[in-house]
Order: structure tokens, then C-alpha cells, then sequence
């Protein structure tokens, strides 16, 4: 399998052989396909993350549950994406965003990676036309149970389990989303944020072994990655391969969903 970052040297080299994918999402209320709209990469198809990767939220799954397996296939299909095809991600803020779509494609088994850099590392080159790709055939296949994660998993112990918000929202100190603040009990923060540079490129992947190995991941070791709505927690799982680990599980429900129970929160 392709590794789960590539440079934009790679992506020119290969471009006749990928799709590119706009994955750019925000919480401060701008639209990711405004975005899209102003301006993209060459040939860039629009993945919306509450459309195209997640189901509708809910208290009782959270704010960004995975979607249902055909819905998800339904989707990639209508944008042109199928089971042969190799896609490569980005967004505008350190791949924390498009690693969802990412992680999902290659939990399937399907070639998938994340632009080093994203959007601005391709260069000024930009496009305000949807490519308007013929419709592809894309398997409808169940997320594996052995790449996810639940609320018992989260909680029992068992697991190495990262936290990868923000270390402001872990401790505790603010939550401007989620029911109330804190973490999982015995959960390590590992900011997806620190994962890249201030341009947005990845860490070298022994900086990123020393970061987890800090958090006490080790060779061998069962990791759960979560955030805030299962969304960045996957830039730490791709991270995590970057850095010669064994895939890790997502929690996809996080913190939206665990804050929504009466199980206890830590802080600090």
C-alpha cells in the first residue's frame, strides 16, 4: 500500500495516476466547498466531511459518526472515485481534516494518502471548475471491526488510548463544542496539530516515534485514537504508520459522544 503521506513532488509525478480530493472542512462556520469554489487544486474533486464521510449527528453516536457503508460507496462513486483508483487528499490545515477521508479508504484497503503540506505545498496553480468526473464503481464493504473502536474499548484499560485535540481542550481549561470539558480517564494527549510543521508538512517519522513512545505507545501495543468527533483522531492513526507503528483503531464517537454520558472526566 502506498504510505499514508506523499510530497507534492510525488503527486506531480503521478498525477495522470490519482485523484486529487478538497477535503477542507472548518468549525468556525466557513464551508469547506466555498472554499472549493474559490479556488482548488487541478483536477480536485469535492469531498464534503458531514455529507460524504459521516452520518447524521446524534448524542448517542456523536457529531461525526462513520457512515453507513453504502452511503459512503454511493458518495465516492457519484464524485468519480472507485475501487482501482489512488487518491490523495489535502486541506488547508495540516491534513487534520482530510485524514478522515484518507484513513477510511485505506481501512478498506484501498490506496489513499494525504498531501505533504496540503493545498498551498502543490503550488499557485488553481481552478474554480468542478472536474465533473464520469461516474466510478466503488465496493460497498463494512468498516473492519478490528480498525475501530467503541466506548467500552475507550474505557476498559486495555488500550493505549490518544486523546488528539488541542492540550487546552484535554485538560479541560475550554470545550466550545462538546457537552463539557476534560478527557477519557487514562487517556494521553498526542496533539494531531504537533504532528506538522508550522507549513503544515509532517514531522520526520522519528520525531513522530518519539512523540508517541512518549505517550506510551510501543512496537506491538493496541492504540485508540480519538478527538473530538472522530475526525483529526485520524491524522494520529495516520501518523502513527508514518512512524513504523501498527495501525491503530478510531473511536469515531470521541468526545462528543463520551461527554454526552454521565461516565466521570478527567482534567489537568
Amino acid at each position: 500500500m502506498i504510505e499514508p503521506v506523499v510530497s507534492a513532488e510525488w503527486v506531480r509525478d503521478n498525477h495522470d495516476r490519482v485523484i486529487l480530493a478538497d477535503v477542507r472542512a472548518y468549525l468556525d462556520g466557513r464551508r469547506g466547498a466555498d472554499a472549493y469554489a474559490r479556488g482548488h487544486l487541478p483536477g480536485a474533486v469535492f469531498v464534503d466531511l458531514d455529507a460524504d464521510l459521516a452520518a447524521p449527528p446524534t448524542p448517542a453516536d456523536g457529531r461525526h459518526p462513520l457512515p453507513d457503508p453504502a452511503h459512503f460507496a454511493e458518495r465516492m462513486s457519484a464524485l468519480g472515485i472507485g475501487a482501482d483508483d489512488t487518491v490523495i487528499a489535502y486541506d488547508d490545515a495540516g491534513g487534520v481534516m482530510a485524514a478522515r477521508l484518507v484513513w477510511m479508504l485505506r481501512a478498506l484497503g484501498l490506496e489513499a494518502a494525504l498531501l505533504d503540506g496540503g493545498l498551498d505545498a502543490y503550488g499557485k496553480e488553481r481552478e474554480t471548475d468542478a472536474p465533473g468526473r464520469p461516474r466510478a464503481v466503488f465496493p460497498v464493504r463494512p468498516w473492519p471491526a478490528e480498525r475501530l473502536a467503541g466506548l467500552t474499548d475507550a474505557t476498559s484499560g486495555e488500550f493505549v488510548v490518544l486523546d488528539a485535540r488541542q492540550p487546552e481542550r484535554f485538560r479541560g481549561e475550554t470545550e466550545p463544542i462538546d457537552p463539557r470539558p476534560g478527557h477519557i480517564p487514562g487517556a494521553r494527549n498526542v496533539s494531531c496539530r504537533d504532528n506538522v510543521t508550522a507549513d503544515g508538512r509532517f514531522l520526520p517519522a522519528e520525531i513522530l516515534r518519539q512523540r508517541f513512545v512518549a505517550a506510551g505507545v510501543t512496537d506491538g501495543a493496541d492504540v485508540v485514537s480519538y478527538c473530538g468527533s472522530g475526525v483529526t483522531a485520524c491524522h494520529n492513526l495516520l501518523a502513527l504508520e508514518r512512524a513504523g507503528f501498527a495501525p491503530g483503531r478510531l473511536y469515531p464517537g470521541s468526545w462528543s459522544q463520551y461527554s454526552a454520558t454521565e461516565l466521570p472526566a478527567a482534567t489537568a
